[in-house]
């Protein structure tokens, strides 16, 4: 909705409207609904008392809409920092007044070659690649609207030789997609003759289904791709027992207190795991949970990379073994959210818990730097 009210702002809305029906040619019930829903909603929003109420809110769908495919891509990078709402609607709106833009340069283009084809096809070796490269300029176009996702919507750096496979793949897939759905129409007619028109639903759903999979299968391979030097395939976070995440806590906090007495230059998740040998995806989720913790702290590095550095949160003092277990007991995921209180605990349970804090003020003597 919001991208045809901008296009008829620039006169733009019968490109758009044949676009729209172009790119879902093999869903033409579905195109023809969504055309129509558009245009009657259009007609209610910029009309009546609700003009006002009714423009805000189809915005907010908007960013919000992007904003749950921001995540999505911001989960599949690991990056727990999302962009600040002013880049976000700053950044979502100048998408929005440039796609129509970008779609009727694509219509000019399209019809500027098609125009040289018919006039190519008296020459005998001209004429054919034209017509292969008109037919390649869908897999071309995709692909490249591909690339430019995988490479700025993450809230992070992505190099670009790293997302132009993926984004290639996924353009060819996509229309892959479409071309398996358009010639499987005869394989669905009697689908068709039972649910009627209806029918376009449930497949117009499970097209959009298979779509988005194939776009979050890009992103992860652009992650994969990027982080392939470091990447460790069969470890993940949740493989590790609460021991074993003590000890890679303690050394990660090890690594990041050395550099930080030595006066060295913070170090990245990157350079932590080729430190240490700790699978990428182990050490920047460690990393983000110290962080929460406030056991870590982070700054982004000053060469533009939008890589993030780690410090400790607290002076090398306070940088014990001790503060890092008991932080970690105390913030465990399998601890009740409902805490037993240590004053109805009586018996023998008096005499673990002594034991308990006598082992964690022992250990507090003992500083991570010095491990």
């Amino acid at each position: 909705a919001v991208l045809f009210a901008i296009a008829r702002g620039f006169g733009f809305s019968k490109y758009i409207e044949s676009w729209f029906m172009e790119a879902l040619s093999s869903q033409p019930q579905a195109a023809e609904a969504i055309v129509g829903f558009v245009n009657s909603y259009l007609v209610h929003t910029h009309s009546g008392v609700i003009l006002g109420i009714g423009l805000l809110f189809m915005l907010w769908t908007v960013l919000m809409l992007i904003h749950n495919i921001e995540t999505a891509f911001n989960n599949i990078w690991q990056v727990k920092e999302q962009r600040p709402w002013i880049r976000k609607i700053t950044d979502y709106l100048a998408m929005f007044f440039l796609a129509p833009i970008f779609i009727v340069l694509q219509s000019g283009i399209s019809i500027f070659v098609a125009t040289i084809a018919k006039e190519m096809d008296e020459y005998m070796l001209l004429g054919p690649v034209v017509r292969s490269a008109i037919n390649f300029m869908p897999y071309v176009l995709i692909s490249g609207v591909f690339i430019i996702l995988y490479m700025f919507m993450p809230n992070t750096r992505v190099k670009f030789k790293d997302v132009v496979i993926p984004g290639i793949l996924a353009g060819v897939a996509m229309q892959l997609l479409q071309f398996f759905y358009i010639h499987s129409q005869m394989f669905l007619s009697g689908y068709n003759a039972i649910y009627g028109s209806f029918a376009a639903l449930p497949l117009f759903m499970l097209w959009v289904q298979l779509s988005w999979t194939i776009c979050l299968f890009g992103a992860q391979l652009a992650y994969t791709s990027q982080n392939l030097d470091e990447f460790a395939f069969l470890a993940t976070p949740e493989q590790l027992s609460h021991n074993g995440k003590m000890r890679y806590c303690a050394i990660l906090m090890n690594r990041i207190c050395q550099h930080f007495k030595q006066d060295e230059p913070h170090p990245t998740a990157l350079q932590l795991k080729q430190e240490t040998g700790i699978p990428i995806r182990v050490v920047k989720a460690l990393l983000n949970e110290l962080v929460e913790l406030r056991l870590l702290s982070t700054n982004v590095s000053g060469d533009g990379d939008k890589d993030y550095t780690y410090q400790p949160h607290s002076s090398l003092e306070h940088c014990n073994m001790g503060k890092l277990i008991d932080t970690l007991d105390q913030n465990s995921k399998g601890n009740s959210t409902q805490r037993i209180q240590v004053d109805e605990l009586k018996g023998k349970w008096e005499d673990v818990i002594r034991l308990r804090k006598e082992y964690i003020d022992r250990l507090r003597d003992i500083p991570i730097s010095d491990l």
